[in-house]
């Protein structure tokens, strides 16, 4: 374990975030720099997700002696690449039902495939058409024990705000919905929704009150970057699999 690789890391979870204003026809307009993510793609894709691999290792020869450090710092690390590094690659990315493109802004992407490929493409061990393929209670399922998932039926969406805000810290989470799947982003007790829409025929983020594709009779969250277990897996690179029923 190097240290010219431990700062790496650190600058990846640490680096500052573009000044921008995005989303096009949105309002509010999200301020990146208030928000302390990147909204623009940095480098290549290829360079992005060709550094996953190697970082891993230095997360996994951390863990075998400091296991608790190694995963307080992989869950930064994963937070910090799949929303500043990987997704802003996705934005602007068609929208298609049937989309299963494996390749940012080349082709189409459904909101399913939207997750699992980022997922994968972060290091997930995972099958993406599989995943891809399921409810969004499986999905979910296959990120943590379902007796662990946060579940909210009928609710407004302050309801719901205040529910999550309740359990939650700030994080990147998935969410399924009646019909969709998306990823959602508490930051500083807002709720931010990154998916690939079917009302604007895109990857897009946008804040999830004012979403027309969030309103849901369900909503079933499951952790990302606080899930402590889902990043043990992640480090040791573990199988996620379907689960059975």
């Amino acid at each position: 374990m190097t240290t010219e690789k431990a700062k790496s890391i650190s600058q990846t979870i640490d680096e500052e975030p573009q000044v921008l204003v995005e989303i096009e026809d949105k309002e509010p307009a999200l301020d990146s720099l208030k928000l302390s993510i990147n909204f623009k793609p940095k480098g290549t894709y290829n360079s992005v997700t060709n550094s996953i691999e190697a970082d891993r290792a230095y997360f996994r020869s951390l863990y075998q002696t400091n296991s608790i450090k190694a995963i307080d710092s992989a869950s930064q690390y994963v937070y910090s690449k799949l929303v500043n590094d990987i997704v802003p690659h996705w934005y602007g990315t068609e929208w298609d039902f049937n989309g299963h493109t494996n390749t940012p802004n080349q082709g189409e992407i459904a909101c399913g495939y939207f997750v699992s490929t980022t997922l994968k493409h972060l290091g997930f061990n995972l099958n993406r058409y599989k995943m891809a393929q399921q409810a969004g209670l499986i999905e979910a399922k296959m990120l943590q024990p379902k007796s662990e998932l946060k579940i909210y039926r009928n609710s407004s969406f302050e309801s719901l705000k205040q529910k999550v805000n309740a359990v939650y810290a700030d994080g990147i989470y998935f969410v399924g919905l009646d019909n969709h799947v998306g990823y959602v982003l508490v930051k500083n007790k807002e709720l931010y929704f990154l998916h690939s829409s079917y009302y604007d025929d895109k990857v897009m983020v946008e804040m999830a009150e004012t979403s027309p594709c969030f309103p849901s009779n369900i909503y079933v969250f499951a952790e990302i970057s606080t899930n402590r277990s889902l990043i043990k897996r992640w480090i040791l690179n573990e199988r996620l699999q379907v689960p059975a029923n």
